[in-house]
């Protein structure tokens, strides 16, 4: 045997064991609570109680098998997927099959031992039992006299008394003597009285102190009907009282071996044919008896042969002509006293034979169960393997529970067979191997499932499933109460879908949050926010205010009776805030977190030179972009994006994840992971922080990727940005630059100016040059580079400085 099998046998066996021992015993306490009532009160000594319980558990082994096969068998295949054992078993060239064939061996052996346990131990057990039974009902109940009620739990005899004290001594006692057979004649009062019972139990001393015993005597005679009375006064006096079956005594242990259960194959199978030789008997017996019968005008009504000899019975032509009505009429009534004879002889006929047919069919039954059960031990082992392989736990929750349906469903269908089976609906084999029909297809498809890695009953998605089913149900009788906050025309996408989305997914938008109007440019407008204008547009109310922990605010917030809070580019929440919704308050974030906390995520991820970035979405805690991670969607940036083009691109899919997201914070399916979880190994993180003014302006001695980078990460806005200035210029001037073309081949010093003056204008960097394509000077608009060439004379000769105009 190689290692590997015994580590398999030894995790299966086990739990085997254990679980054996724990299924035989709440087996056995449902039996003790059937039969408690008969045990209970008779005096029975522990020995004969635990007897009782050992022969009960003996008859249900073969209920408990089954059972503890499945569900130890779904905990080790169940325990090795958890663990991952199996993976890597398959990943050495090891294939479940043969990690299954120890498991298989041994269910098989624990089938040929459930049959010599059905078919040997199992009878035994019922013929102890049903002796146990009878013996222990014919024990009577222990003596035991309550005060104030007559007591008739003795023969020939009721007794009454008033109370009883700790000491066992009755007070205030009444005996009423019924061993003559003569009614009340002999009644005994006594003050108080002592009852002793003797060791063997076949008697009963009463002993009773300063009483009264009266005597009557009930003859009567046809000329004296005076009666003679007795009374007899004494201090002490004892009451011998004869007592039957009080003490437990044992009967013939084989009294009932002639019982079915209490047979094995040899007894069933001699009993099943002696009990055909007597329904044969029987039938034959009855056949001749009812063609010697009355009713039969001609025997050979019923003898097969006289027709194959061509002879004719009867006078067809003539038949049913009549002389007369009244003729006709005696024919008739005749002929229905004759058919009620035959149908009575009929019916007495069948219920003689039901005893045998009956008989029969439950003998062939259990010789075939003897059979089924111990086969069901390997059926059930093909089902909790791949059932612990596939669900992958392999512990007593949640798979434990599903195996324990399958177990359910084989009891029922076991049952259903055997009670179909005796009542003769289904023959014995389809009876008994019903539960089998059942198995095997279930035991193929599971273990097909297993062999191929295939899905099946994935507890999480049945999990998700469940609750979006009853959030789907919830929102019929209430929407979900959604307040949006944030600001810029990013956060405009999410909160557009969820108001078009909120009817069909049964939540609704019930007020914005967004910042103050504020006043701005030359002439000082009021600007309103993107989130704002859409909001009113909508007829959504709007909250703005200064301070988030203004308590006006906090009112106002709180009226919406807001379920849940969502917050697209808005600024940090104070915890009074974020922690008011009973579902909760998510924030979408514009990178794949934890990369990139901070205000500005999108230009920092282009300025870094990322490849891929996406939108995250995570649940608000105390500190900034740290909270527990919902979802995460990537986005590939190309080599030309800009920051703009970032924007658009993640505006959509944030929108859609905001979307997914509300929909499983309402059904409740969230899996929310802490932001470690996404870090690889020493992976660095870096941050996104607001961008300032100096992190516009363009180092020329920086690499030409670098400086393309940064020209890329700040476009379209706030713009990357630089200072030229021409020998007749008394300042220099801010150029923004919104684009350019990497030339890795150029020859020029950093910050050194190259052009044709008409569609060329390249400044040198630190390995090459960065050609403008895309460029705003100050107090002139954005245009392109050759319209700025036009209006922009001698560009060769200006030079780029570091001088600030301001």
């Amino acid at each position: 045997m190689k290692k590997l099998d015994r580590l398999i046998l030894k995790s299966f066996i086990g739990p085997f064991v254990a679980i054996l021992f724990v299924v035989l015993f709440v087996l056995v306490m449902q039996f003790l609570w059937v039969y408690i009532d008969e045990l209970v009160g008779k005096g029975l000594s522990m020995k004969v109680i635990g007897e009782f319980l050992l022969w009960g558990s003996c008859t249900i082994l073969p209920l408990a098998l089954p059972l503890a096969t499945l569900l130890a068998a779904m905990m080790t295949m169940g325990q090795m997927a958890e663990n991952s054992e199996l993976i890597a078993a398959k990943a050495a060239g090891i294939s479940i099959t043969r990690i299954m064939t120890p498991l298989i061996i041994a269910s098989a052996i624990i089938s040929i031992g459930a049959f010599f346990a059905s078919n040997n131990l199992v009878p035994y057990s019922y013929n102890r039992i049903y002796t146990l039974r009878d013996d222990i009902g014919r024990t009577k109940e222990e003596i035991k006299i309550p005060a104030g009620t007559f007591y008739d739990g003795i023969d020939n005899y009721v007794l009454r008394v008033d109370s009883n004290d700790d000491n066992g001594m009755m007070h205030g006692v009444i005996v009423y003597d019924h061993s003559a057979n003569r009614g009340n004649v002999s009644v005994t009062l006594a003050d108080s009285a002592v009852l002793r019972m003797s060791k063997s139990k076949d008697y009963l001393t009463f002993i009773m102190y300063n009483g009264v015993n009266y005597v009557e005597d009930n003859k009567v005679g046809y000329r004296d009907t005076t009666r003679a009375l007795e009374k007899i006064t004494f201090d002490r006096q004892e009451l011998v009282i004869p007592l039957t079956n009080y003490a437990f005594e044992r009967s013939e242990e084989n009294r009932y071996g002639d019982q079915v259960m209490s047979m094995d194959l040899v007894q069933l199978r001699a009993d099943r044919d002696t009990m055909q030789a007597k329904f044969d008997s029987l039938h034959v017996r009855q056949v001749r008896a009812m063609m010697n019968a009355s009713y039969l005008s001609k025997r050979e009504q019923l003898d097969t042969a006289f027709y194959g000899q061509g002879l004719q019975m009867f006078d067809y032509e003539n038949m049913l002509q009549w002389e007369s009505p009244v003729q006709k009429a005696q024919a008739l009534e005749h002929a229905a006293v004759v058919a009620y004879e035959m149908s009575s002889d009929l019916t007495n006929s069948h219920r003689d034979l039901y005893e045998f047919t009956f008989e029969l069919r439950r003998a062939g039954l259990e010789i075939l169960r003897k059979y089924s059960k111990a086969i069901a031990c390997l059926l059930l082992f093909f089902i909790g393997a791949p059932l612990g392989a596939l669900i992958r736990k392999g512990g007593l929750g949640t798979p434990a529970i599903i195996s324990a349906l399958f177990f359910v469903l084989y009891y029922i269908v076991d049952l259903i067979g055997a009670k179909m089976a005796k009542n003769g609906v289904l023959d014995s084999v389809n009876g008994a191997f019903l539960p089998a029909y059942v198995l095997i297809p279930l035991g193929v498809l599971l273990t097909s499932k297993a062999v191929h890695d295939s899905s099946f009953l994935n507890m999480d998605s049945i999990k998700t499933r469940w609750n979006t089913i009853k959030g789907f149900i919830g929102g019929l009788f209430h929407k979900t109460r959604i307040v949006f906050m944030g600001t810029p025309e990013f956060a405009v996408a999410s909160l557009d879908a969820l108001v078009k989305n909120g009817k069909a997914q049964h939540y609704k938008v019930v007020g914005v949050v967004t910042v103050a109007d504020k006043q701005s440019g030359r002439g000082l407008q009021v600007n309103q926010s993107a989130v704002k204008k859409y909001a009113v547009e909508n007829g959504i109310p709007v909250l703005q205010p200064e301070k988030l922990k203004d308590p006006e605010f906090l009112k106002q917030l709180a009226a919406l009776k807001g379920d849940l809070f969502v917050v697209v580019a808005f600024r940090m929440l104070p915890e009074e805030v974020w922690s008011m919704p009973k579902l909760g308050t998510f924030n979408l974030h514009a990178a794949l977190l934890p990369q990139y906390r901070g205000a500005a995520p999108i230009n920092w991820a282009v300025i870094n030179g990322e490849k891929l970035t996406g939108v995250t979405t995570f649940m608000l805690d105390k500190n900034i972009d740290t909270g527990k991670i919902i979802f995460r969607e990537e986005h590939k940036i190309g080599p030309a994006d800009t920051a703009g083009d970032v924007h658009d691109a993640l505006m959509e899919k944030g929108a859609n994840l905001v979307l997914q997201t509300v929909r499983t914070l309402i059904d409740h399916n969230a899996e929310l992971r802490v932001q470690k979880s996404f870090i690889q190994g020493s992976e660095e993180l870096k941050p996104a922080p607001k961008i300032h003014r100096e992190t516009c302006l363009i180092d020329w001695n920086r690499s030409t990727e670098s400086v393309y980078n940064l020209i890329r990460g700040l476009s379209p806005y706030p713009a990357a940005f630089t200072y030229i200035k021409r020998p007749d210029e008394e300042k220099a001037l801010q150029l923004k630059i919104f684009f350019g073309e990497k030339m890795s081949s150029a020859t020029l010093a950093p910050g050194q100016i190259e052009s044709d003056g008409k569609t060329y204008l390249a400044i040198g960097t630190a390995d090459g040059a960065l050609s403008v394509t895309d460029l705003q000077i100050a107090g002139k608009k954005r245009m392109g580079v050759q319209d700025f060439l036009l209006g922009y004379r001698d560009i060769e000769k200006a030079e780029i400085t570091a001088e600030n105009p301001q």
